[in-house]
């Protein structure tokens, strides 16, 4: 017994070092980055890249908030406003294809799944000739209607694994107190949706805020997302590392505190309906 103990220990620990090891892997490029950006721009080369600044360059990551400040405002307004419409829209589909299914019903939804294997890349070139002609080219309005549609199959594909776990005995008891469609979906479903809407809004969130290829060709200057911003800060033949490195650290500051919070309802909401019984 003793020595089964001593054992079971040895492989915890072990599996402890392992992930800690992992963790420092993972954390090297973010260490990289906060102290180039912590440098100034005669002390980066690749004697000292690894050395702690001193004394710390602060001014990076002012300068760096002043350029990437328009490029912000409009990433925040893209990010919220595209995956608050595709996560109602997103959730209505998921309501229909797990309450309330119909001739096809399968056969639809298998359909709209196919968008997820559609790359962005292909359908760049006809999604500006669409934009153009409905006068959206350049245009925030235009970039927030593309990812809103973009992430409509996945979303939905969520919102109904979500909704399959609701059992279908409160809708019938809805119904037979003469509840009707919308009803239902307002005052029983979407109170209940709250995990579902989390895990959706992390993942749009998540891809909306980093794509960078619909940002720099479907906008123009004025309304460039914070991606093609960052680019930006490292154009040039000489570039001072300091300044996108700091630029870089406040455009992944967002999405890695929300993972930090919100990741474990994320996976939490992505199991969901994975088991069922």
């Amino acid at each position: 017994m003793v020595h089964n103990s001593l054992s079971y220990r040895f492989k915890h620990y072990l599996l402890y070092l392992a992930l800690a090891l992992c963790s420092m892997f993972f954390l090297v490029p973010i260490y990289m980055t906060v102290i180039t950006a912590l440098k100034q721009p005669a002390d980066i080369n690749l004697l000292t890249a690894w050395s702690v600044p001193s004394p710390v360059y602060w001014k990076s990551f002012a300068e760096a908030w002043v350029l990437l400040g328009p490029n912000l405002k409009n990433s925040l307004v893209l990010t919220f406003s595209a995956t608050i419409i595709s996560s109602f829209v997103g959730s209505i589909n998921g309501y229909v294809f797990s309450k309330n299914s119909f001739k096809s019903s399968e056969l639809i939804f298998t359909l709209i799944l196919f968008g997820m294997f559609i790359p962005y890349q292909i359908i760049l070139i006809p999604l500006f000739q669409v934009l153009k002609n409905m006068g959206l080219y350049g245009d925030l309005k235009g970039l927030i209607l593309a990812h809103v549609v973009y992430g409509i199959p996945i979303v939905s594909l969520l919102f109904r694994n979500f909704y399959d776990q609701i059992p279908d005995d409160i809708m019938e008891s809805a119904r037979l107190d003469g509840a009707g469609y919308f009803y239902i979906y307002g005052k029983i479903i979407l109170p209940l949706s709250i995990p579902g809407f989390v895990t959706v809004g992390i993942w749009q969130f998540t891809q909306i805020w980093n794509e960078f290829l619909w940002g720099i060709t479907l906008t123009k200057q004025s309304s460039n997302p914070v991606t093609v911003g960052l680019s930006q800060l490292a154009g040039g033949q000489a570039v001072s590392w300091n300044l996108p490195m700091a630029g870089a650290f406040i455009t992944a500051l967002p999405v890695i505190a929300i993972m930090v919070f919100l990741g474990k309802y994320f996976i939490r909401g992505l199991l969901s309906g994975s088991v069922k019984g």
